[in-house]
């Protein structure tokens, strides 16, 4: 069982301790739905291995914090390691820490100033047709609604607005096979792959400032493959490239300004989700920022923000993982911070504005 009462960094520990790589959250998802409906003032649904929970007291504004149960592949990094104010492991600052900030809360405030939904979800650290919101979107789109969204994820005790949107494209160079031989009777579809990548290493991305957040969009290749047999000349190479643009493009302004890029060869899309803009304007996003009393920034990469946005409810990013760490063999979060989100989402929740 997970102990509720237990401070954020050693729950943070126990959550480690559960492997929960992306599809494979069950043993997590039971302790959750376990913890959660153990406490008594909440309404609870289990949908697959997405875990919510809500309050229905009347209040004029609702609340929702989520945060994905899910981790990448283990990295030899499980169970979890505790060095001083440091918690190590898996999944530790993407985004457990931040999971236990909010089992820490629906634990202790059963009075908040506003309703309050807690969603804990599955697969967000995979491809976008498997994401826990959205399949949430179409099975329990009410327990989506809400004046306002904070997601838990890593921005090292930060306020992050918005955040980037993600397109990963096939760059395809084609060439004529041959036997490596007669290599002059073929064309290698390798060696072509040098203009492309050359375009790549000259290319500048551009930043804009939006809301006063600064976005810096990154055009990268990510991978390449190619190659038949040890005496065969290619006649394919494809080259994955991941553009991250900043919000104020749309889905279809990033692919125009990839095909503008990349003029002249064979492109296509394989994975893309649209940005989120600062939306800082919205009360209730407004009353947020005030509340914590941190500038806000903007969010490099992308975060379900986007699904909320595209759900019509304000949303920022705001937990205590270290954005950097994130994904890595050495991930680790400060266990100080943990204790600071908490204490900083508990005053404005309680306290209300």
């Amino acid at each position: 069982m997970l102990d509720l009462t237990a401070d954020g960094p050693t729950l943070t520990a126990a959550l480690v301790d559960v492997p929960s790589v992306s599809g494979d959250e069950t043993a997590l998802a039971d302790l959750v739905e376990e913890a959660v409906r153990g406490l008594g003032h909440l309404e609870v649904w289990r949908d697959g291995n997405a875990v919510l929970a809500r309050t229905r007291l009347g209040r004029d504004r609702r609340v929702l914090l989520a945060g994905h149960l899910d981790t990448v592949p283990i990295a030899g990094n499980v169970p979890a390691r505790i060095d001083g104010h440091r918690i190590h492991g898996c999944g530790s600052s993407d985004m457990k820490s931040g999971d236990a900030v909010m089992l820490r809360l629906a634990a202790t405030l059963s009075e908040p100033a506003y309703d309050l939904t807690y969603i804990f979800y599955d697969c967000e650290e995979v491809e976008a047709d498997r994401n826990g919101l959205g399949r949430l979107a179409r099975t329990g789109p009410d327990w989506l609604v809400a004046d306002l969204a904070v997601l838990l994820e890593p921005t090292a005790g930060q306020l992050e607005a918005g955040c980037q949107g993600t397109m990963r494209a096939i760059v395809r160079v084609g060439g004529t096979r041959a036997h490596s031989a007669r290599s002059w009777l073929g064309v290698n579809a390798i060696h072509g792959m040098a203009p492309v990548l050359d375009r790549l290493a000259a290319y500048r991305p551009r930043e804009v400032e939006l809301d006063g957040c600064r976005y810096r969009e990154g055009l990268n290749a990510v991978g390449i493959a190619g190659g038949v047999a040890g005496n065969v000349v290619p006649d394919e190479c494809d080259l994955t490239v991941n553009f991250r643009f900043a919000p104020d493009r749309t889905v279809a302004q990033a692919e125009r300004h990839l095909r503008e890029v990349f003029d002249g060869h064979d492109l296509r899309v394989v994975d893309s989700a649209p940005g989120a803009l600062p939306g800082l304007s919205a009360p209730a996003a407004a009353d947020f920022v005030a509340a914590v009393g941190l500038p806000p920034r903007a969010k490099y990469g992308w975060t379900d923000v986007s699904r909320f946005v595209g759900f019509g409810v304000p949303a920022v990013n705001y937990g205590p993982g270290e954005p950097d760490l994130a994904h890595t063999r050495a991930e680790w979060v400060d266990g100080r911070v943990i204790v600071e989100c908490e204490q900083r989402l508990a005053g404005y929740l309680a306290g209300g504005r």
